[in-house]
């Protein structure tokens, strides 16, 4: 029998997991006002629009960002952590430990998402640079603003481009502080994706 509640555990985590990049990128999109036209942004926009509708319903729009797709994010992810604490026999923590949880969780996943994100970019530039695929264009995109601080730090070097060096740092010390924290509010690390 334990295997079946691991084995379902694991689906579960596995389609919760994918939900929430998705509402992660959708939400992420938004926030750095990448193409609206793109195919993938399109096919994103289509995806998500059954979870995030009712929330819409409910949920104005703040300082121009997304909060249907931050709190479809929240409660995707209280209700993931939710589900596998019952899942592997544990009490559910009180809502506002849940809800602490969540935040680190979606605070993890967004520092993953962009280690990953800017390591494509590195592959893309040595392997197709110039490329123009909406892929690419949309990764462009999303690391552009969390990259240009980092531009600024390193000169020029002969066409280098080193800030990606700096970037993995900081997402070194993010995930390092994410992981302390996570361990002060009594959260294991597995449960937080990404960390």
């Amino acid at each position: 029998m334990a295997a079946f509640a691991e084995i379902f555990s694991y689906l579960l985590q596995t389609a919760l997991s994918l939900l929430l990049f998705l509402l992660l990128l959708h939400f992420l999109l938004q926030l750095v006002r990448a193409d609206f036209y793109n195919p993938i942004s399109q096919m994103l926009i289509k995806i998500t629009h059954p979870v995030l509708r009712p929330v819409r319903l409910l949920t104005p729009r703040l300082w121009g960002i997304d909060t249907a797709a931050l709190l479809s994010l929240l409660l995707i992810q209280m209700a993931s952590i939710a589900v596998i604490l019952v899942v592997n026999g544990q009490s559910l923590p009180n809502v506002f430990l849940l809800l602490v949880w969540a935040i680190l969780g979606i605070a993890a996943l967004t520092v993953q998402f962009y280690f990953f994100a800017i390591l494509a970019i590195i592959i893309l530039s040595w392997i197709a640079p110039g490329t123009s695929h909406p892929a690419a264009r949309l990764l462009y995109q999303l690391t552009a603003p969390v990259m240009a601080p980092f531009r600024g730090l390193l000169p020029p070097m002969g066409g280098l481009d080193l800030s990606p060096i700096l970037m993995f740092i900081a997402i070194n010390i993010v995930q390092i502080m994410l992981r302390h924290l996570a361990a002060g509010a009594g959260l294991h690390p597995a449960l937080i994706m990404g960390i």
